[in-house]
């Protein structure tokens, strides 16, 4: 008996051998610190009274452009807004955005307006990144729709390794 639940104990161990806690993921770390400090930041204060938006973070250069990186990267910050506390407004269940297939939701300025004034959104995450040989610069900011104040930014830089790479270079299927 007592070597069966050892048996079954052992199996249970080697099955969540592959799994890995997002605070551990250095992407997701770098997500969650990145979100962490925007908050932190912000002035004045982002209430969680109120709804954010976060959008989809695109490429500095083609800002009407995305990656699997900038789509994943901004639902990590998002995560991290809602384990704070903050209500976040989903964009992919609107039709009135500009969304592309497998780009993300790309948020035109002239829509922010209009969709915070429907949703009585307090401020949108917005965020960019730039791709050198060996890093991934991602620049964030909370934006407050309404006047367009930036209230918060938070840099920081990603090492391009095999799994950024990956995001980077994935194609939707």
């Amino acid at each position: 008996m007592r070597a069966g639940l050892y048996a079954l104990a052992l199996l249970l161990l080697a099955g969540c051998a592959h799994y890995q806690s997002g605070a551990k993921n250095p992407l997701i770390k770098a997500s969650y610190d990145a979100a962490d400090q925007l908050a932190a930041l912000s002035q004045p204060v982002v209430a969680k009274d109120a709804p954010l938006i976060v959008a989809t973070f695109v490429n500095i250069d083609r800002l009407t452009e995305s990656s699997t990186l900038g789509r994943v990267l901004a639902e990590q910050v998002a995560a991290r807004f809602t384990q704070q506390g903050y209500p976040l407004v989903e964009l992919k269940l609107r039709g009135s955005i500009f969304v592309r297939e497998g780009k993300g939701e790309l948020l035109l300025s002239r829509e922010v307006k209009d969709i915070s004034l429907a949703h009585n959104v307090q401020a949108v995450v917005v965020g960019t990144y730039a791709v050198t040989p060996d890093k991934i610069f991602l620049n964030l900011k909370i934006v407050r729709p309404t006047d367009n104040r930036v209230l918060s930014a938070h840099n920081i830089a990603l090492d391009l390794d095999e799994t950024t790479q990956a995001l980077l270079l994935s194609e939707p299927t």
